[in-house]
């Protein structure tokens, strides 16, 4: 838990910079990941409640970092583009992230990072 509780602490780091929270950088990469995406898909991506997901995608709006849109398939409905601002934050992120996992794991042999990489893989494995 200690490790956990370390590496949610480091995000949180890594994140200021650019005023994210986790949730919202989270939200942020998988409106990247797609062309398209509704902010119930959103929802069902972060494993969060609708209306969660929707205060999220207010807070990445209001920063220009996503814009909504109608979805054409369904008047009802609306859809989030990330805007080239949100892209090159995402990009920015990531480098950053990065960078800050190669610091952390530094510290492990190649062979101790293999095995925990197995071992995260068998815990995260759906029974």
């Amino acid at each position: 838990m200690h490790a956990a509780r370390t590496q949610r602490r480091r995000w949180r780091d890594v994140l200021a910079p650019w005023g994210l929270s986790p949730s919202q950088a989270r939200a942020l990469r998988i409106v990247c990941e797609r062309d398209s995406t509704r902010v119930s898909d959103l929802a069902e991506a972060l494993r969060i409640a609708p209306r969660s997901a929707t205060e999220v995608a207010d807070d990445l709006e209001a920063r220009g970092l996503v814009r909504r849109a109608p979805d054409p398939s369904d008047r009802r409905a609306v859809l989030l583009h990330v805007t080239p601002q949100g892209r090159e934050i995402r990009d920015e992120v990531d480098a950053a992230r990065s960078a800050d996992s190669r610091v952390l794991f530094a510290r492990l042999t190649a062979d101790e990072r293999a095995g925990l990489a197995e071992l995260l893989r068998k815990v995260a494995e759906e029974p």
